[in-house]
């Protein structure tokens, strides 16, 4: 029987309703906002829009505007806190056949959902922490076994789904947002596009994206199709990395002066937004935006959950990842003391040297991978080692000229030393050395040099090694 958390669905952020609240004749104009007020909207609707965070319509929209569902969320918030659970449904029942053409959804009917986002709204009101849940986290679903997490909505729905997060992280879910795939494509229409950042090309069929390597400008239908996709090496891994990438995208945008001082592009911009989503508690969401008053692209970290096994075989023969335990439980801890990921809890001690931290994270890295040697298979073994490690390498392996190569070097361009050094790292006893490149290349000697176990893969002492990779909106941000 065919798996239903199988579905090559993408990621669904956005929904299908459309337009905001107009003003009923002879109703009085509301007055004119302050700009901090418009800002606080602004980020709202920003965060809104790719299904990250929730806000209050109390400027353009009403609650009426957003719709609700039946989660089962029982626990409300007990301090200023909030943990919030994101599903992104793939409904196509109600889109005509042009649209789900259009849009590359394919045409099978029902509900299911591959992305999970679990937002930490800090006590403060002053951060933001997103954890985006892997699709093919293999997990245990209450009352149906072990299956992938995003089986649970097919399964049993919103309650469902929520349960499998509880039981899984550990955390009280306070709120959960539903959205759907078309009002995505609208929001990001309504901004004018986003700019995206590529390392490697991307050629999908299956979702009609062709980029080549570099930076873009995408309007809302490609601007899905990016997020969508698991075309590059890493699978949903990277479609994670592409989706925060494109929720900075739409932040940064949404608050630019552009956007805020064009009183109807941001009036169309936060009516469509609001009108996306379905939620539980259906409180109209007025209670978030003293939340969100003061945050900033800079205080919105995404982070993503320790990975033992990226490519775990399941009992039917399918491929899955497996959380590293130890330092997963250590990150939600991290989320319910209210505490930054990877912060030391008070009474810890530092150690004596505290171990370098590479400034450019695998995630971030494009490299090649050639052999130089006449060993056969030792290329592909070493970008299978890297590709688990989180680096990015193209799917064809290469080969020098050479193929007398005694030690495995990584060459780099004067441009790449940083991202270098983190390559290195990576292979311990390889070789560092600047070159007049484009990139990074590794070249593979008769040396064969293992790549490292990934911290989050190591075994697990008292106190596990492994920190979850971060990044904030402003690090996700493409430099045009």
């Amino acid at each position: 029987m065919r798996d239903p958390s199988e579905e090559d669905a993408g990621v669904h952020v956005g929904g299908d309703a459309y337009g905001g609240v107009r003003l009923a004749p002879g109703r009085p104009r509301r007055p004119r906002k302050s700009a901090r007020a418009r800002r606080r909207n602004a980020i709202i609707a920003g965060l809104l829009s790719t299904g990250v965070l929730v806000g209050t319509g109390v400027v353009w929209a009403t609650p009426r505007t957003i719709g609700s569902v039946d989660a089962g969320v029982t626990q409300t918030a007990p301090r200023g806190a909030e943990n919030i659970l994101l599903v992104g449904v793939d409904k196509r029942d109600d889109l005509t056949r042009k649209k789900q053409n259009e849009l590359k959804l394919g045409r099978e009917s029902g509900q299911r959902t591959d992305t999970m986002m679990l937002i930490h709204l800090s006590e403060d009101h002053s951060k933001v922490t997103v954890v985006s849940l892997p699709r093919d986290t293999w997990t245990t679903i209450p009352g149906k076994g072990e299956h992938k997490i995003n089986s649970a909505y097919q399964f049993g729905g919103p309650k469902l789904a929520l349960q499998t997060v509880r039981q899984a992280t550990g955390l009280e879910i306070h709120r959960y947002i539903e959205v759907n795939v078309l009002g995505f494509v609208d929001v990001v229409d309504s901004l004018g596009g986003v700019t995206v950042c590529t390392p490697v090309p991307i050629n999908d069929p299956k979702t009609g994206l062709n980029l080549a390597a570099g930076t873009h400008e995408l309007k809302g239908a490609q601007a899905l199709g990016y997020a969508r996709t698991r075309a590059t090496a890493r699978s949903d891994l990277d479609r994670i990395d592409r989706q925060q990438q494109v929720i900075s995208a739409l932040l940064d945008r949404a608050l630019s002066a552009g956007t805020l001082a064009n009183p109807a592009k941001l009036a169309t911009f936060v009516n469509t937004t609001l009108g996306t989503i379905k939620v539980d508690p259906d409180d109209g969401l007025l209670g978030l935006a003293t939340q969100l008053r003061d945050v900033k692209l800079d205080n919105v970290q995404f982070v993503d959950v320790p990975l033992d096994d990226v490519d775990f075989k399941t009992p039917t023969g399918e491929s899955a990842v497996l959380w590293d335990k130890a330092a997963a439980r250590d990150l939600f801890r991290d989320i319910e003391a209210d505490r930054d990921p990877g912060e030391p809890t008070p009474s810890a001690k530092p150690s004596a040297k505290p171990s370098a931290k590479a400034s450019v994270p695998p995630q971030q890295i494009s490299l090649k991978v050639l052999n130089g040697t006449l060993i056969s298979g030792i290329g592909a073994r070493t970008r299978t080692a890297l590709i688990a490690y989180g680096f990015k390498v193209p799917d064809t392996a290469g080969n020098t000229t050479r193929k007398d190569h005694e030690k495995t070097v990584v060459r780099h361009g004067a441009d790449q030393a940083e991202a270098a050094r983190t390559v290195a790292a990576a292979i311990p006893g390889a070789e560092l050395r600047q070159v007049d490149i484009k990139g990074i290349e590794v070249i593979l000697g008769r040396d064969q040099l293992k790549v490292a176990k990934p911290k989050s893969t190591a075994k697990p002492s008292a106190k596990p090694s492994a920190t979850p990779v971060t990044e904030t909106a402003t690090q996700n941000i493409c430099k045009k």
